[in-house]
């Protein structure tokens, strides 16, 4: 296989959460692959500075997700500048982790606003600006618990702070899944693809340093095939396979990158 299908030299790819925990891997692969990357979220110092850092070619812009006509205009000022908008990511996402006995209808309006409404926004104007160039690559990050229910065992009498398994993450991403299907199908005839990764486990490491993150990390790992959790560089080949010419006969598909965890 030739190393040229990987290659994104000229093309334009948008990170939203881009400098984050798993966006930061998902800019760097872009990068290194010779993609010129946008690295946008609310932190626009943080995505200057990280920017930066992936060379002078790239760039890092303030977006807030939850304001549809700074979306729009972002997208529309980088196709602009740069000629067009080749890969779109969205991964930005910093939603409530309410219980299930404490979750509210303004949780749920929230983690929808943020982790669909503005993925499908994005997704619609780069769209309009892809079909114009003949295609392009959008890519949703969505979750295994789109996929499957967690084990409500692992999330439980966890020691000090620690996370859990929030009931509107999960209609999140199970409805991110299925929004990539149907835009796929609907955007295949101007050369668009439309796919999903899903990660598994990839704790942070401010959750994992907690003496109940540490727990929860042991519970996890009991849980995935591979008895370990992921690591960000891991979710890097599904990112430029999918970015990339590699995967020019793929879309409408969720690439899960899980350890083999909904393999049982």
């Amino acid at each position: 296989m030739s190393s040229s299908l990987f290659d994104l030299t000229g093309k334009v790819a948008l990170v939203t959460g881009g400098a984050g925990y798993l966006g930061a891997a998902f800019s760097e692969v872009l990068a290194a692959y010779g993609a010129k990357v946008i690295v946008a979220s609310r932190g626009l110092d943080k995505c200057r500075d990280f920017a930066a850092k992936l060379g002078p070619q790239h760039e890092g812009l303030a977006l807030d997700l939850n304001d549809e006509p700074a979306v729009r205009s972002l997208i529309d000022d980088i196709v602009k500048r740069h000629g067009g908008l080749h890969v779109l990511v969205n991964n930005g996402y910093s939603g409530p982790m309410p219980t299930h006995d404490e979750a509210t209808a303004e949780d749920f309006q929230r983690t929808f606003q943020q982790g669909i409404t503005s993925y499908f926004v994005a997704s619609q104007q780069a769209s309009k600006h892809m079909r114009k160039a003949g295609g392009g690559s959008i890519i949703n990050i969505a979750s295994m618990y789109g996929l499957v229910a967690s084990y409500p065992e692992v999330y439980e009498n966890l020691p000090g702070p620690s996370v859990n398994s929030p009931p509107n993450y999960h209609a999140l991403k199970g409805g991110l899944i299925h929004l990539t299907r149907h835009l796929a199908v609907y955007w295949a005839k101007y050369g668009i693809r439309v796919n999903a990764i899903s990660p598994g486990p990839f704790p942070q490491e401010r959750v994992s340093s907690t003496v109940g993150g540490k727990e929860l990390v042991r519970r996890l790992c009991e849980k995935v095939p591979l008895k370990r959790m992921g690591q960000p560089r891991e979710l890097q080949g599904a990112l430029i396979l999918l970015a990339s010419d590699a995967g020019s006969y793929i879309t409408g598909q969720n690439l899960v990158v899980d350890g083999g965890w909904t393999a049982w």
